[in-house]
């Protein structure tokens, strides 16, 4: 199966950057998600790579071949997309062929490779039917089976659950991780869903205007995001505390308000006295009555506001001019 590696990657759509010198790299059978905000350059990125649109500057590399002159149909790739494009006057069964048929594989050849794809993603049982009789989950099922039946070596799916309600959408995502992972097949999924993204992918990649703003697995970026915005982006909400530096040799410590934090991990040596940021996570700060409390890692405050949301409860509290956010688990 294909590694996927672009170079430099530039488009432009009149003053709007879509893509200022993306690289990125997909190893062999990788599932890596795209995520970042709309206008970041997710779509604009995996339509590239398949060939739907050229980059203004910069190359795509599959399989260590160059392919910016390579036609869609020659590069074996797959493409799903949100808006679900299956033939309507055709069944399921014929939709699942039709790519091995326009190959000249034969009606033998591609009912015999349309069977496995159909019964590889669950799709035997309703094999007769016509798109407009199916959920749209299954007609996303169709079109994935379709693209596989084809040929595709590499899946490239642009939001390919957007379009199915969210409770269908959280058991598809695990059927299609498996159906990849299975069949050994590369995939790139594009998704506004970070919760999509952090469930299903090997890897991945954070985009914010048009570049790559880290890489990472899921638990890299969550507990190690590199800039204040995958801080941010990635799991919701994070608290930042201005401070400065009073101990940067050994352990870290730094002053945020009138309190004293003591840092396991840093990213960097720090002088004393240099202004930092420390983000944490509503989820890592636990909230108690003043008094016996320990002396180290403590900020006192006023809790300003409580919001019940179902498996947990948010605090915010004042503590002196700066706002932090607490999640703590509901117990009983």
């Amino acid at each position: 199966m294909p590694e996927v590696r672009t170079a430099d990657l530039h488009k432009r759509y009149g003053e709007i950057v879509a893509l200022d010198g993306v690289s990125i790299g997909v190893g062999d059978v990788e599932y890596v998600c795209i995520i970042g905000p709309s206008g970041s350059g997710k779509s604009t990125l995996i339509k590239i790579i398949a060939g739907v649109l050229r980059p203004d500057r910069g190359e795509v590399y599959i399989d260590g071949v160059l392919v910016n002159d390579v036609p869609v149909e020659e590069r074996g790739i797959g493409l799903v997309m949100q808006d679900i494009l299956l033939f309507p006057h055709m069944t399921v069964w014929d939709n699942v062929a039709y790519g091995p048929l326009v190959k000249g594989m034969g009606r033998r050849v591609a009912d015999t490779v349309g069977a496995e794809v159909a019964s590889g993603v669950g799709l035997t049982l309703r094999k007769k039917a016509f798109p407009h009789e199916l959920s749209r989950g299954t007609q996303q099922k169709v079109a994935i089976a379709r693209a596989v039946a084809a040929g595709a070596r590499l899946l490239l799916l642009d939001e390919p659950l957007g379009s199915i309600d969210p409770r269908a959408a959280k058991a598809m995502r695990i059927e299609l991780r498996k159906l990849v992972k299975d069949l050994g097949l590369t995939a790139i999924h594009v998704t506004h869903n970070q919760e999509e993204a952090m469930s299903i992918a090997d890897k991945i990649i954070v985009m914010r205007r048009g570049r790559v703003e880290q890489v990472g697995t899921p638990l890299e970026l969550y507990a190690r995001p590199r800039t204040p915005f995958v801080a941010k982006f990635v799991g919701g909400e994070t608290n930042f505390l201005d401070g400065r530096v009073v101990e940067g040799e050994g352990c870290l410590r730094v002053q945020v308000e009138d309190s004293v934090l003591k840092l396991e991990e840093r990213p960097r040596v720090f002088s004393r006295g240099e202004r930092v940021v420390v983000a944490v996570r509503p989820e890592h700060v636990q909230i108690a009555k003043s008094g016996n409390v320990p002396s180290e890692n403590v900020m006192h405050g006023r809790v300003k506001e409580v919001s019940f949301l179902g498996p947990y409860y948010r605090y915010l509290v004042d503590v002196g001019e700066t706002e932090v956010v607490v999640k703590t688990p509901r117990r009983g």
